[in-house]
């Protein structure tokens, strides 16, 4: 293993980092009750990562068995317990826990503790994940129901493939 090539071929470096305040509030709201926090997008990480503060609600919530065949998919649980499949098994993820999930591995979360929970989600390289995120919330906040067809597509669009 050795370093990528240079992404940065100036000399002196740059300022150019930027903070992102834990208090602002959510990027996106789901009927669920989870919260989400655009931490970093594909779009402000020149393509690197996505990475995600999600925090659910005592409800239960989560999706089904699925896998991605363009990103890596990481999971770190910040506080409560979430379960974390991993393709094989159901674990019980605690905070400091971590599930690193390769191209092509098949995987799932869910909160059925009936109290909060939170994770960072972390994606590479970093695919415009918001707005398949934004899709589903839309669809779930208006009752929209949809064919078979449709939910083939939208999962086609966006490199999620349910197991």
């Amino acid at each position: 293993m050795s370093y990528p090539e240079p992404r940065y071929l100036g000399e002196t470096g740059e300022h150019s980092g930027v903070v992102r305040a834990a208090d602002l509030p959510a990027d996106l709201s789901m009927a669920s009750g989870t919260q989400v926090h655009y931490l970093g997008t594909g779009g402000s990480t020149n393509g690197a990562f996505g990475l995600y503060r999600w925090e659910m609600g005592p409800g239960p919530s989560g999706p089904g068995a699925h896998f991605h065949r363009t990103i890596t998919e990481s999971f770190y649980v910040l506080s409560g317990a979430i379960q974390l499949y991993n393709g094989e098994k159901w674990a019980e993820g605690r905070p400091g826990d971590f599930l690193f999930v390769p191209e092509g591995g098949v995987h799932a979360f869910r909160n059925q503790s009936g109290e909060p929970a939170s994770m960072l989600i972390l994606f590479t390289p970093g695919a415009p994940r918001e707005a398949y995120f934004e899709e589903l919330a839309d669809i779930s906040h208006t009752g929209r129901q949809l064919t078979p067809e449709e939910w083939t597509e939208l999962y086609l669009r966006h490199d999620q493939y349910m197991v």
